[in-house]
């Protein structure tokens, strides 16, 4: 049997990239986090600002374990869908997608 608090302290990274996103988005009414679409650009599709995607990824990276630290302003520029936020995390978790 596998241990449980290991699965906590990891979480799976795309949920929780989906689970941060849906909560930063103000577009009404907020689209629920399993409906995202991996591959949509996120301002276009979301309206997801600037301020927001600071917010958006600061707090996935908490959560992950992933330090945001890790990342250029190019790497961040770059995360423009919910796929390239997953892919950049994933690269630097120590837990696989």
């Amino acid at each position: 049997m596998s241990d449980s608090s290991e699965s906590s302290e990891f979480p799976d990274i795309e949920q929780a990239a989906r689970e941060n996103l849906a909560a930063v988005l103000v577009i009404d009414p907020a689209p629920a986090p399993d409906i995202l679409d991996p591959d949509a650009d996120m301002t276009d599709a979301y309206g997801l600002t600037s301020l927001n995607k600071v917010l958006f990824l600061t707090s996935v990276c908490q959560e992950t374990g992933v330090d945001l630290a890790c990342f250029t302003e190019h790497d961040l520029a770059d995360m423009r869908t919910l796929g390239d936020v997953v892919a950049a995390l994933s690269r630097h978790s120590t837990k696989a997608v």
